[in-house]
């Protein structure tokens, strides 16, 4: 147990968890609130489960042979740099995803604070995407899901609609080769507007 100072009270923390709001935590992972209320407290922090998808994306791709970077301090719009050889280098950034009636669901758009929800789109080349349920791994070009959310349908749609459904089996990480990462890069890089300095 320890014993934290909220302003003009004290209050008691376990488990090295500290809350702004009182609260004493208790095995379980439920709340006591001043109120009474008791609430659940996910096991994982956000930013846990974020470090647990990057690292395993890392893992994923050095096991395939790919070379990659982690970039030096907090603020890049990706994770991960791959180097695919010839100067060309694949911006990925990391996402964890759940499932939603058969999909594989994630958020494809930024979580910055302080400017609001954006768009990936010429911040980021591809998504690397960690599947807990099954473990798997996905990588998803920005252009290929919508501004805000990404959907990788598991199993077929209960009508059969196959246009314009994309499928989670056509992202695994083994379906990629060094090629079609590299053609990948190449037509984000055409299709990205010139950067001209004046």
């Amino acid at each position: 147990m320890a014993y934290a100072s909220g302003g003009r009270r004290s209050i008691q923390l376990s488990y090295g968890r500290v809350f702004r709001s009182l609260a004493i935590v208790r095995a379980g992972g439920t709340v006591l609130v001043p109120s009474g209320h008791r609430h659940k407290v996910s096991e994982m922090s956000s930013a846990k489960r974020g470090n647990e998808a990057e690292a395993v994306i890392l893992s994923a791709l050095v096991k395939r042979g790919y070379e990659v970077a982690v970039p030096f301090g907090e603020g890049q719009s990706y994770d991960l740099i791959v180097d695919l050889g010839r100067r060309d280098f694949l911006r990925v950034q990391c996402k964890r995803a759940w499932p939603v009636q058969g999909c594989v669901v994630f958020n494809s758009r930024s979580t910055d604070h302080g400017r609001g929800p954006q768009s990936y789109i010429g911040l980021a080349d591809i998504f690397g995407v960690y599947f807990p349920p099954t473990s798997a791994v996905y990588l998803v070009p920005i252009d290929a899901v919508a501004a805000f959310e990404g959907r990788l349908r598991l199993e077929p749609t209960r009508n059969n609609q196959r246009r314009l459904i994309r499928f989670a089996a056509e992202f695994e990480i083994d379906r990629w080769t060094p090629g079609s990462l590299r053609d990948l890069k190449i037509a984000v890089t055409e299709s990205e507007p010139e950067l001209s300095i004046a």
